[in-house]
């Protein structure tokens, strides 16, 4: 992992240096090559249940969301290298070169077996998310910089409260996931309590959760699309990680049906949240940010019915980071043509770019879980096995949240398609081919939904095993 790191970085320090685009997309070539090289080792090479430098492990949820980190972020920086073309290479090139760090840093919170550990890296995102938020250089992206930073930097001081605290109540003199499950078990339940709170609330800044999800819809919102396509996936799941080996950790203590009570509330919660303002905002980049908050709302539920729900929230997560990658890479497209993202304003894209509009129109079916989805399978399993528990209370509130979701969702992709459009058009700069390449990943989630790889099952039951 140290090798990897040292690569990733002197990769970056390279792009900061680069004198053209040309340049930057051989940067991109030598850095994804290296993620390439280190996937190939984790698959075939002997890496994989291993051990580096005593504080990164190479097991199944890092190797599987690593994978999808890979994918994702190789197709958000090419697709940045187009998107940005022609504009002032300073400010290019500082983008690409965080986006790459970002990239780092979210794999090294993916393999992180340390609390510490994972708290550092996860600050270090913050830094690299603000700074592809500032790329524009405007009053509303600084305004979203620092509001990131500040919030993000408050919600990981309150998890490392959490940390400090949850190591207080273990005894344990390290902050390895091994020595604290060694002794959770016998640990004081308070404190395990206010500690996993603690956690929970500081973490959710990154997996765009209650309470701290707005942090992360503004960043969304300000940086440009194909980073937000990342900051919506690969940093979101980075999030969502980080608090479920927690759970796995607290699976072994006396609070864990307190703990899974907790999620239960936090997911529906956030399934409210992302349902109600996607009827309210008026902006289509907002929109699929409520749409993340709403999406990780119902992986929180996953975790906290338990049983297959455990699986049906890994697996929604895995294939929302395909979806909603795509959407975003989708909305970059929209933007060469309207320069906005105003659902009031732009419409009749399918005259327009045929190819995007039926990405979008495509991607909207999949991402409110029509078969073939694999949503469709996530979300069947969670409310089957909610009735299992009889909470049919749950049952009833998800059926008519996600009735409004699929209501708003199909309502706006059809007027962006479909409604006679108000805005000025510059239909010169757009680039079908970014729409084709966005449409790819959708086709593999799509793919998905009807037939799982074994080594992709294998993994998930292997992760969702506590």
């Amino acid at each position: 992992m140290i090798v990897y790191f040292t690569l990733s970085l002197l990769i970056a320090a390279a792009a900061f240096a680069a004198r053209s685009e040309r340049h930057l997309f051989f940067v991109g070539i030598a850095f994804y090559a290296v993620q390439a090289g280190f996937a190939a080792l984790l698959l075939a090479g002997g890496l994989y249940e291993t051990t580096s430098a005593g504080i990164f492990t190479f097991d199944a949820a890092g190797t599987l969301f690593y994978l999808l980190l890979t994918l994702v972020s190789a197709f958000a920086y090419f697709h940045s290298e187009a998107y940005l073309k022609g504009n002032d290479i300073r400010r290019t090139r500082t983008y690409s070169a965080l986006m790459l760090l970002l990239t780092a840093s979210i794999a090294g919170v993916y393999f992180s077996n340390n609390l510490a550990v994972t708290w550092i890296l996860l600050e270090a995102t913050s830094l690299c998310t603000a700074g592809i938020v500032y790329h524009r250089r405007t009053e509303p992206t600084l305004e979203a910089a620092w509001k990131y930073l500040f919030v993000c930097s408050t919600g990981i001081a309150v998890a490392y409260l959490g940390i400090l605290l949850l190591c207080a109540a273990t005894g344990s003199e390290s902050l390895s996931h091994e020595a604290l499950a060694a002794t959770i078990a016998t640990a004081n339940p308070l404190y395990l309590k206010i500690a996993f709170l603690l956690i929970l609330c500081g973490y959710s800044c990154k997996a765009e959760i209650f309470p701290l999800y707005t942090v992360g819809v503004d960043a969304n919102f300000a940086a440009p699309s194909p980073g937000s396509a990342l900051i919506s996936t690969g940093l979101v799941n980075a999030g969502f990680l980080a608090i479920f080996r927690i759970y796995k950790l607290l699976a072994a203590s006396p609070v864990f049906p307190w703990v899974r009570h907790v999620l239960l509330l936090t997911g529906v919660l956030s399934l409210v949240i992302g349902a109600l303002f996607l009827r309210r905002t008026n902006n289509y980049k907002r929109f699929l940010s409520y749409s993340t908050v709403e999406n990780m709302g119902i992986a929180a539920i996953g975790l906290g019915i338990g049983g297959i729900g455990v699986w049906a929230a890994l697996f929604h997560v895995v294939f929302h980071t395909l979806i909603k990658s795509s959407l975003f890479l989708q909305m970059a497209v929209v933007r060469q043509v309207y320069n906005g993202y105003r659902i009031n304003r732009i419409g009749d894209y399918i005259r327009i770019n045929r190819v995007g509009a039926i990405g979008l129109l495509a991607g909207m079916v999949v991402l409110v879980a029509f078969p073939p989805s694999p949503l469709f399978l996530s979300e069947l399993l969670i409310l089957q096995e909610a009735a299992i528990d009889g909470a049919w209370w749950l049952v009833a509130a998800m059926v008519l949240l996600v009735c409004i979701v699929i209501y708003s969702f199909c309502s706006r992709m059809i007027r962006l398609c479909y409604q006679p459009n108000q805005d000025e058009l510059h239909p010169s700069k757009v680039d079908r081919a970014l729409s084709w390449s966005a449409l790819t990943l959708l086709v593999l989630a799509m793919t998905a939904g009807l037939w799982q790889p074994d080594l992709l099952v294998d993994l998930l039951r292997q992760i969702a095993t506590l």
